[in-house]
């Protein structure tokens, strides 16, 4: 269908899981992609693949994610899609978690957030034309916030940071015609497990969803194509949960 022809995205945590799946479906509607993430081999893959163009950076480095991003924009002639999908996904319980364990899962995926946010966000602002209504789609790909049980503190601390950044953008990048959205999965299964957890585990996790399974990467893919094309230009500051229903228990 071609639903995002000539859009221009780039997609940060993109090489691999739920990232590379939506640089997939992406490039597979049209839309030409570039990459950014720490695992350079993977995301050179990648890109080679979709035609797009990867940058090897580290994400938790402020100033080289922002660099990437300049490039990355200037690669693609503008930016109409940015989507937001580095993060950490281990497992821990609470009472053996450590200080720098909140920083590495809350504060390095925020920082990142706001740094390819703030770069995206000046470059659709320059390209509004006169009349244009929505010229931008940031997505966010936030944590497993729906999914309960032990080990989930500092997920569920992530999450709550995406969905209130996710807002607070939505807010004030509004009047610039851009809309900021984040999408909540469930558990997903992708190289080396479902979110953290070995694969023997998706059938415990599949009897807690209404629908009988744990998630794949192309089901966080579908939704972020939607959040990424026309049919959702009147929707902003929304938490969308891909969770299979998981966030009905």
């Amino acid at each position: 269908m071609n639903r995002l022809s000539g859009r221009r995205v780039v997609v940060t945590g993109g090489a691999r899981g739920i990232g590379a799946a939506i640089v997939r479906a992406f490039a597979a509607e049209a839309a030409r992609v570039a990459v950014l993430d720490p695992a350079a081999e993977e995301a050179t893959r990648l890109a080679a693949e979709v035609h797009g163009r990867a940058y090897a950076v580290d994400l938790t480095d402020a100033a080289a994610t922002r660099e990437a991003m300049e490039k990355a924009i200037a690669w693609l002639g503008g930016i109409d899609v940015l989507v937001n999908d580095a993060g950490t996904s281990r497992f821990a319980p609470l009472l053996e978690l450590e200080p720098a364990d909140l920083g590495d899962t809350v504060t390095s995926p925020a920082r990142t957030m706001l740094v390819t946010t703030q770069a995206a966000a000046w470059s659709m602002i320059a390209l509004r034309g006169p009349g244009d209504d929505c010229v931008g789609k940031i997505v966010n790909v936030a944590g497993a916030g729906c999914v309960t049980g032990g080990g989930q503190a500092h997920h569920a601390a992530a999450t709550s940071a995406v969905t209130a950044l996710t807002r607070a953008a939505a807010e004030e990048l509004g009047p610039h015609g851009i809309t900021v959205n984040c999408l909540c999965p469930g558990l997903v299964v992708g190289e080396g497990g479902v979110g953290g957890h070995d694969r023997r585990e998706a059938a415990d996790w599949s009897a807690r969803s209404p629908l009988g399974r744990v998630g794949e990467p192309r089901d966080v893919a579908r939704a972020a194509l939607f959040l990424a094309s026309s049919d959702s230009d009147y929707l902003t500051g929304d938490a969308l949960n891909v969770s299979g229903g998981l966030v009905l228990r």
